[in-house]
């Protein structure tokens, strides 16, 4: 792919794709085996698809950033190389469909033209780093959390600390105390404040998680000093990849190894490992994303309003005054998050003139528009109009979140793409009055994974299914409760009871009749339900879980026409488990060859990590010869000490665990790192002596 080296200039950039392409090349020839590529393409953002022989691609846009040009540019590769639709994702993001396999390099060096990535999108890495849409513009903010979010994208983009984890590591960053961006659903989570000395900092939140089982993050630290933050995220990614899980992979979030071996020990593990940072301090530089420029002043003149209430409606619930006098924020609801090309290029020319040149992605799948003036604000209006963008209701009930669903994910059960637009409609036509009330979320995810966030939902859904007599009907478990109480702390939504699919819409409006009709004065909505209690739900919709009255129409999915039948694939939400002893001495000639390069480079510690990860790669391999299969990389090294060292199969001048441990017992020096590389390099070829040894006898 010569093309890729004259058209970036990003060496690493080029270097990661024109590897992508050998590896798709490889893997065709069968030089590379299906587990070992398929964690390869995940971590490029390359994600298999329910449908056969296509894939998803994922890009990653840090905190939801982009600009119109990304935007089109975007746009033209989804085109060309996809099904022509962007999909706007719950962690900000941008995911196109249907893309061959064999076209992801190319594609991949065309998005980097316009500095947008792959790079880590998907894979047991740090995922896209997320933060409230509004930082920047926010008027409750105590600062701008944009320049931080930034940061730490670039700092753990291609550290070796995060490449191959048991699972991956979530990261967001709040705009304030209301906590927008769901810090205490993440692995790590922050708020930004301001000390009595006027110094910034954050709140600190850990160990949180959604998905079949929700966990609420830990409040590990009040004030944070800001340049400790990207320090701290560290010592505790190094704990994760040392001490969690990599087996089953149900068990491998950090919010599990919190709960296998408490809280405390995972602090006082991470205080052990500031030694081995390369840095103990890391200041932000706050000018990495500046503002956008504002629109030109323009004199508009009297602008026609069509449908006055609807636009009153719109300035109501879609609009907001920035901290900056004088400029207003406006959000876009995006229905199901998804935004077809023409209509996204369309989007660009219509706001072009009437807003600064920063889009952000938010986390319930709109658009946030910034600096608009407030003559600007009907000719905005109207043009979202034209292009079917305006509809009021931004982040209320009506503005339901939904995953893809059975629609292109290997797990989904149900539709839950079709059910989001039915649940919307029942809100426009029947309960209008919800669409001014930001308190109620409606979200709904196609199985018990929550990418469409259902745990954290006020009303949630997720797809199932039922058995009546011998058939299978499509489902929906219905969940109640959940949602942000503020400042880190948050509520996991209650499992109240399993109905058909169809009903889903019952379910709602059930709830809400309820909630309407028996609420006191100003009650909010968990409020009225922590007062009635599960139960009293359970009771509530205990008929329409009833299959005695099923119709046919029941056993048909919304949105589909066929009768209803399970389907579902191997996840892909994270890694596998790579069990063959080739490929793992494979690997660790390939960390090992990638020490050797970050140390040439002059970047001691990426080479030391690079280093433990040749030791831990090649005990593995030798520990699988005797069907030993360590769930951890801290067992690895302790039954590798149990099984070669003391029974003097193997003989290193100490025990494994002091060998390979010197890690965070030393700073990332050159002495250091040049010791340790050979060390490990003198490891690996007792390791491959010793397995020649086991295949000839």
């Amino acid at each position: 792919m010569q093309s890729f080296r004259t058209e970036l200039e990003n060496p690493i950039v080029e270097k990661d794709i024109i590897d992508l392409e050998k590896k798709i090349l490889a893997f065709r020839e069968g030089k590379i085996h299906d587990e070992k590529f398929r964690s390869l393409r995940l971590a490029r953002g390359i994600y298999g698809q329910r449908q056969p022989g296509v894939q998803m691609v994922r890009i990653k846009l840090p905190f939801g950033k982009v600009t119109f040009k990304q935007l089109l540019r975007i746009a033209d590769i989804a085109d060309e190389y996809g099904s022509g639709n962007l999909h706007l994702t719950t962690r900000q993001d941008i995911q196109i469909h249907y893309v061959s396999l064999d076209r992801t390099p190319q594609l991949w060096a065309e998005l980097e033209q316009d500095d947008i990535t792959l790079r880590e999108a998907c894979g047991n890495t740090v995922r896209n780093v997320t933060s409230s849409p509004t930082s920047g513009i926010d008027p409750a903010e105590p600062f701008d959390v944009s320049p931080y979010a930034q940061a730490t994208f670039e700092y753990f983009l291609r550290n070796p600390v995060c490449q191959e984890m048991g699972r991956k590591f979530k990261i967001s960053f709040s705009a304030n105390d209301e906590d927008t961006a769901f810090s205490y659903i993440h692995d790590i989570g922050v708020i930004p404040k301001v000390n009595e000395n006027n110094e910034r900092g954050f709140k600190v939140m850990l160990g949180g998680g959604l998905g079949a089982q929700p966990f609420m993050a830990n409040i590990v630290e009040e004030f944070l000093p800001e340049d400790q933050l990207i320090p701290y995220i560290e010592t505790i990614i190094r704990v994760f990849d040392r001490y969690g899980e990599r087996n089953n992979r149900n068990k491998a979030r950090l919010k599990y190894l919190v709960q296998k071996i408490g809280l405390e020990e995972i602090l006082a593990l991470a205080e052990t490992e500031k030694k081995a940072l390369k840095v103990k301090t890391y200041p932000i530089n706050r000018d990495t994303v500046p503002a956008p420029a504002p629109p030109a002043a323009v004199t508009y003149g009297e602008v026609a309003i069509t449908n006055p209430l609807r636009y009153e409606q719109w300035l109501i619930t879609n609009v907001f005054e920035q901290k900056q006098k004088g400029f207003y924020g406006v959000y876009v609801k995006v229905p199901v998050g998804d935004i077809h090309t023409p209509v996204a290029r369309k989007l660009v020319d219509a706001i072009r003139p009437y807003v600064a040149d920063e889009i952000r992605i938010t986390q319930n799948q709109g658009l946030l528009l910034k600096f608009v003036r407030k003559e600007a604000l009907a000719p905005l209006y109207n043009a979202l109009t034209e292009l079917d963008l305006s509809a009021p209701g931004f982040d209320s009930p009506a503005d339901v979140t939904t995953c893809p669903g059975t629609d292109t994910c290997n797990l989904g059960i149900s539709n839950s793409m079709t059910l989001s637009k039915v649940l919307e409609d029942v809100i426009y036509n029947e309960y209008e009055d919800f669409i001014y009330n930001r308190e109620i979320k409606i979200k709904i995810s196609g199985c018990m994974n929550s990418c469409g966030q259902h745990g954290l939902a006020h009303i949630g859904f997720h797809g199932s299914s039922l058995k009546a007599g011998t058939k299978v009907l499509p489902s929906v478990q219905v969940l109640l409760g959940g949602g942000t109480v503020g400042d880190g702390v948050g509520r996991a939504a209650e499992k109240v009871i399993k109905v058909p699919a169809k009903r889903a819409t019952h379910v709602l409006r059930a709830v809400l009749d309820n909630y309407k009709a028996n609420a006191q004065e100003g009650e909010l909505f968990n409020a009225y339900y922590d007062r009635n209690g599960k139960d009293y739900f359970y009771q509530l919709l205990k008929p329409l879980a009833d299959l005695t009255t099923l119709t046919d129409d029941e056993f048909v999915d919304w949105g589909h026409q066929e009768t209803f039948a399970t389907a579902i694939g191997v996840g892909e939400c994270a890694g596998v488990v790579i069990d063959l002893v080739a490929t793992l001495l494979y690997e660790a000639d390939e960390k090992f060859g990638w020490a050797n390069e970050a140390f040439a480079d002059g970047r001691w510690s990426d080479a030391i990590y690079h280093a433990y990860n040749t030791f831990i790669s090649s005990a593995k391999a030798l520990l699988l010869d005797k069907s030993v299969n360590s769930s951890t990389q801290a067992g690895i090294i302790r039954e590798f000490d149990n099984h070669y060292v003391n029974t003097a199969e193997i003989s290193i001048p100490t025990s494994f665990n002091d060998l390979v441990l010197q890690i965070n017992k030393n700073e990332p020096s050159e002495a250091f790192a040049s010791a340790y590389i050979k060390e490990a390099a003198d490891f690996l070829n007792t390791v491959k002596a010793k397995r020649e040894e086991l295949v000839q006898s």
